[in-house]
């Protein structure tokens, strides 16, 4: 317990020296009462630029928000995932008629079809109206609240494209209605459950008997991702499962990892250099963000295209480089190996030659170039 307050206060100071928090009170129509907002903002945040955010809607703000925000800030600082803005929801006093659901069908009725509306009709539309929100959209909830968050994926349209089910305290038929919805999700889904062995033995049991089913459902458009802590307690699976679902929710935002390598790239039987870009792509057409490709990323291409002595790929990678960094020796380097290793050996030099005017990046070098041109011309006597 000890561990996890240290965690937690570390997280806490961490979000409240960097990021910009704003503290609101929102009147609600909905609910007929006014609702305490908490919101942070990326670090940087500047309205004037068109830069927009992935939006996080934390429930249980009151204390989720503070190590959501953390981890979100910590894990967008090392550029692990794409800065968010993070909006918590305090539900203190409030939690049992926000989540209130029929015993007949266990979908929100009374206060808790008020709350759902609350955040889709209300609550969204104003965050959206007032700070630069892109359309990835992430639901946090633990406990009621994590069942709570469900009931927007029901809606032909879902209000979020990413689920954090922590420890969720599941209403008797949302198991069948989950798996049923994800089967026939036609655009990609993430979804993330956690729960531990210490937990609510009928939290534990109801959290186990969703992963079974969620496990077995076959939609390549779904993203599901199951952990069971060891020894956590109900309140202390959060700290444990935050950063695992924003590392497996956003690891193709993050650079190539050594397991992404040798699972997925060394194993390709088509082109490395398309499932860059495709990784690129998939970025932008999800977070709306148009991210330069990373240096250690090509490295990682032109890694495996020698193990692989897959050699035609060179001339691909060096066209995406001059796209990407157009004044720098990258795309010249990879042509060049292109045209070496497919045994066009004057052009080969010849390019290697010309890249002296451009700039040295990730220790490629205007020596490194000569030196190359310099071993083919003495080599063939050119």
């Amino acid at each position: 317990m000890k561990s996890v307050f240290c965690f937690l206060l570390l997280v806490f100071s961490h979000h409240i020296l960097s990021a910009q928090v704003i503290y609101e009170v929102f009147e609600s129509n909905k609910l007929g009462e006014s609702r305490e907002l908490k919101i942070q903002l990326p670090r940087g945040y500047d309205k004037d630029d068109k830069k927009t955010y992935p939006l996080f809607i934390v429930l249980d703000g009151d204390y989720m928000f503070e190590a959501v925000a953390g981890n979100v800030d910590y894990f967008s600082y090392w550029e692990d995932m794409p800065e968010s803005i993070v909006v918590g929801i305090n539900q203190i006093d409030k939690r049992y008629d926000d989540c209130l659901y029929s015993e007949q069908n266990s979908l929100p009725i009374d206060s808790g079809a008020n709350f759902f509306e609350f955040i889709g009709a209300e609550l969204i539309p104003h965050i959206q109206s007032n700070y630069k929100i892109g359309n990835f959209k992430v639901a946090v909830g633990h406990g009621e609240t994590a069942n709570f968050i469900n009931y927007y994926m029901l809606k032909q349209q879902p209000l979020f494209q990413a689920y954090f089910v922590i420890s969720p305290e599941l209403a008797p038929k949302i198991n069948a209605f989950v798996s049923d919805r994800l089967l026939k999700f036609d655009s990609k889904i993430f979804y993330y459950l956690a729960t531990s062995t210490n937990d609510v033995p009928s939290i534990l049991k109801g959290t186990e008997e969703l992963n079974q089913s969620l496990s077995s459902l076959e939609n390549k458009n779904l993203y599901f991702y199951f952990d069971k802590f060891e020894g956590s307690s109900h309140y202390a699976v959060p700290t444990h499962a935050l950063p695992k679902a924003l590392e497996a929710v956003f690891s193709v935002f993050q650079p190539i990892s050594k397991d992404e390598y040798k699972e997925k790239i060394l194993k390709l039987e088509s082109s490395s250099v398309i499932y860059l870009q495709e990784k690129y792509n998939t970025i932008k057409d999800l977070f709306g963000i148009e991210k330069q490709i990373l240096i250690n990323d090509f490295k990682a291409i032109e890694a495996a295209i020698e193990k692989k002595k897959e050699f035609q790929y060179f001339e691909e990678l060096g066209k995406l480089a001059r796209d990407e960094y157009p004044e720098t020796l990258l795309g010249n380097y990879y042509l060049a190996r292109f045209y070496e290793e497919t045994g066009e050996l004057k052009k080969a030099m010849r390019t290697y030659q010309s890249g002296y005017s451009f700039e040295e990046i990730g220790g490629i070098t205007k020596d490194l170039m000569l030196e190359k041109a310099d071993a083919i011309k003495a080599d063939f006597g050119y």
